[in-house]
């Protein structure tokens, strides 16, 4: 079993050139799963709201399904750092409401932290509720809430311009007091300038090998999602054509009468 991780041992590899793993995990059995294979940090995603509600993007995800998923994932009592994801519409109207939302989700979600998509226009949010001592992990570049300004899920970050802003909202996040900070969907160049810049981590996800750890969705990696297939991901495995089989035969048995039997009776 590993070791129960806290924000000083991310700050610790780091500084010692260990990479972080971080995976999402929604519920109890598979962050039984992945905590079991020894990851650092898991990420309570709004990314719930498309792999596991089926919406088309995260904006729906409401703060009752995020405290939700938090404690179903806290059930597992993971050795992992676990981060919840703010929603949209949780931080971003006053900092009254964002204080209150990352209260909620430390009180009754049972996580360590919290995740707020944003640089230089989330710093204030970040600012006030690390002044409550919940630590946060800042997100920028690709920022799945803000797809509607963005026109899309585009790579950020590729002219000079946008280079120079996402080193702006980088250092914005850690001057709030952002422990660590998520770097998505930009060029691996930009992301390795920005984690050499910064004295806090880089999860990058979709930004390269130069970020001091790497963020993926467990639906992804398992070969889970048809939805999607982002370039940056990785599949490790792929069990949608296990399922379908195993369900298949099933079903099969129950029709041609061969389940269930004797020994799957009581006498």
């Amino acid at each position: 079993m590993h070791k129960k991780k806290t924000v000083l041992d991310f700050q610790k590899m780091k500084a010692e050139g260990e990479k972080i793993a971080v995976l999402t995990s929604y519920d109890f059995p598979m962050t039984g799963l992945i905590d079991g294979a020894g990851i650092d940090m898991i990420l309570v995603g709004d990314s719930l709201g498309v792999v596991v509600a089926g919406h088309d993007n995260t904006l729906p995800v409401t703060m009752e399904e995020m405290i939700y998923h938090t404690k179903a994932v806290m059930r597992a009592r993971p050795n992992a750092f676990v981060v919840a994801d703010m929603p949209f519409l949780s931080y971003q109207t006053d900092l009254t409401s964002a204080r209150l939302n990352a209260g909620l989700l430390i009180k009754d979600g049972g996580a360590a932290a919290v995740k707020i998509e944003g640089g230089v226009n989330a710093a204030a949010a970040i600012a006030a509720i690390t002044e409550m001592d919940i630590p946060v992990m800042g997100h920028i570049g690709l920022t799945p809430q803000s797809l509607h300004r963005m026109g899309g899920y585009k790579v950020q970050g590729k002219g000079d311009a946008q280079a120079e802003k996402l080193i702006e909202d980088a250092r914005a996040v850690e001057r709030a007091g952002a422990f660590a900070v998520v770097l998505e969907g930009i060029p691996m160049g930009l992301a390795a300038r920005i984690t050499e810049e910064l004295t806090i981590p880089t999860i990058g996800i979709g930004a390269g090998p130069h970020c001091d750890g790497q963020v993926l969705v467990i639906h992804d990696i398992l070969g889970l999602c048809s939805k999607y297939s982002p370039k940056f991901v990785k599949r490790y495995a792929e069990l949608a054509p296990i399922i379908a089989e195993a369900c298949a035969n099933y079903i099969a048995d129950v029709k041609g009468g061969t389940f269930p039997e004797e020994r799957h009776c009581f006498k």
